[in-house]
């Protein structure tokens, strides 16, 4: 499965059917799970552990030294889940040192060509980065994400769950669960309503997250007093709850 024009390691382990295509370079302290697919002129080095059933296309750099100028060579890491797809010319770079060492990426994600996931990101489940797409250090992006091509991400911002990033967003705070954002700064817009209707989401939930999204940002209320306000209704709604506590934890503000 791996073809006589690749090289790769001694130091890498890889499962018996994982496939390498020619001119690839997978570098020591690799390890890649079974059913992973590296297509031609792929370059991966370590440390790093990828999953199952992943799907690395041409000209993408996997696992390389973070950009940035205070590393020194300090041994970081890149965790990648299963099934995920990372499309022509994708870079994800490993941790640093200055936050846990490690980038995360979780399972069933799709980068499109040319996104980028920088030093010490987490990633969740069943994003979508769309072409260009790109974060800054230190990102935390839930899962369902959907980021439109061209987008990017400051470093230290935190996008919530089902967010969606319009094409072309400049985002430099953070995006709470559910709120679609535009713009260069990107600002608030709606509900990702039919997003979450091809979760699962029931036309109730929906409404409640629509009711939360107009106390916070259409109610002309202070932070402090929407949040009170939410929080009498979050105890049995968990939908708001999450959309609650992801307000509270926020250090760099949300947008607005």
């Amino acid at each position: 499965m791996i073809d006589p024009q690749a090289i790769v390691s001694e130091r890498a382990e890889l499962a018996p059917d994982v496939a390498v295509g020619p001119f690839s370079i997978i570098g020591p302290e690799v390890r890649i799970g079974p059913g992973t697919v590296i297509g031609p002129h792929v370059v991966i080095n370590g440390p790093t552990t990828i999953g199952a059933d992943n799907h690395i296309f041409q000209f993408a750099s996997i696992g390389d030294a973070p950009q940035d100028k205070k590393y020194r060579g300090e041994p970081t890491r890149l965790e990648i889940g299963d099934r995920n797809v990372f499309r022509e010319n994708c870079t994800v770079n490993r941790g640093t040192t200055h936050d846990h060492g490690v980038t995360r990426i979780g399972d069933d994600n799709l980068l499109m060509a040319y996104s980028h996931v920088a030093h010490d990101c987490t990633v969740g489940s069943n994003t979508v980065f769309a072409n260009c797409a790109a974060l800054g250090g230190h990102v935390e992006i839930g899962d369902w994400v959907i980021l439109g091509g061209l987008t990017a991400v400051h470093q230290f911002t935190k996008v919530g769950a089902h967010a969606f990033l319009a094409g072309g967003a400049i985002v430099t705070r953070d995006v709470p669960p559910y709120v679609m954002v535009a713009g260069n700064p990107a600002v608030p817009h709606a509900v990702n309503s039919e997003g979450l209707k091809r979760r699962g989401f029931d036309p109730d939930q929906i409404r409640h997250i629509r009711e939360a999204y107009r106390v916070l940002y259409r109610s002309e209320l202070k932070l402090s007093e929407a949040l009170a306000r939410l929080d009498q209704v979050a105890a049995d709604r968990p939908e708001i709850r999450a959309f609650v506590d992801f307000i509270r934890a926020s250090e760099r503000s949300i947008v607005r």
